[in-house]
């Protein structure tokens, strides 16, 4: 029994995508493959920190957050978005269980310390109540999973004493994959997958190696979120812990399904 790891961006939780998504994701759960869903929310955190009158501080694709901006992030990601997508995904047949860092630790996090990050500048960045994955619950998605049940994680860890931390969505699914001992890892964005020029977007890069994705972000092919996806894909492929990295986007039915079969006929594929 194999097992797939699914990162949902959250501009996807509310597009056409979702619901094709969420078909293929049912249909693979049915024929019995194990599948841990990790969703972000960015577009709808930075949507309502305007409407609360805050202002959103991001830096090179990172979410700067306070003390305010945390509260958004378990309103928007962990209440709303993951209550969405798990009424998406009982909706398309398959059972799902929603849950967040605080869930008995299923995302198992300390604060980030000041940090350096591509496109941010020279000096370390304190970005507040953002985190580090220090662990993954594996006996709970484990349990969940070998009872067929599809566990839905939001981006929020937590350290024992109940602190929460946002958390990137494209780290935490790396790190899910990487402790779970994942087959492959899907990221399902708004874009189709790594291309070359943001305005044509037929110049997606069906397949990438490890060397080839360092030199895409260092020569600029690769701008803004893209580069910590890629960034954190590395770590995980040259440890060897994923096979694959997939990243896709505006998916019909069936080209998860598809994806998965044949490395780069729908998004990018990553490889060592």
């Amino acid at each position: 029994m194999s097992l797939t790891t699914i990162k949902v961006g959250g501009d996807i939780l509310r597009s056409p995508t979702l619901g094709p998504l969420c078909s293929d994701i049912a249909k693979l759960s049915k024929q019995g493959e194990q599948v841990v869903i990790v969703h972000g929310g960015g577009p709808q955190a930075t949507a309502l920190q305007a409407q609360l009158g805050q202002t959103p501080n991001i830096v090179a694709g990172r979410r700067i957050t306070d003390a305010d901006a945390l509260e958004v992030m378990k309103m928007a990601v962990a209440g709303g978005l993951n209550m969405d997508l798990c009424s998406a995904l009982l909706a398309a047949g398959a059972n799902p269980v929603g849950l967040h860092g605080a869930s008995s630790q299923a995302i198992a996090a300390s604060k980030r310390p000041p940090t350096v990050v591509s496109g941010g500048g020279d000096a370390a960045i304190d970005f507040g109540f953002v985190g580090d994955v220090t662990g993954i619950n594996k006996e709970l998605l484990s349990t969940l999973l070998g009872a067929g049940y599809v566990p839905v994680l939001a981006c929020i860890g937590s350290d024992s004493a109940g602190q929460v931390y946002n958390i990137n969505a494209d780290i935490i699914a790396n790190q899910a994959a990487k402790h779970l001992g994942a087959d492959r890892l899907v990221l399902v964005t708004s874009a189709p997958g790594v291309v070359r020029d943001l305005s044509d977007l037929s110049t997606r890069i069906p397949k990438m190696t490890v060397g080839q994705a360092r030199e895409a972000i260092a020569d600029g092919t690769v701008v803004g979120g893209m580069i910590p996806k890629l960034e954190e894909s590395i770590r995980v492929l040259e440890d060897g812990s994923v096979a694959a990295i997939h990243i896709v986007g505006d998916l019909e039915e069936g080209d998860l399904r598809r994806e998965m079969q044949d490395p780069g006929s729908v998004g990018t594929a990553l490889l060592p």
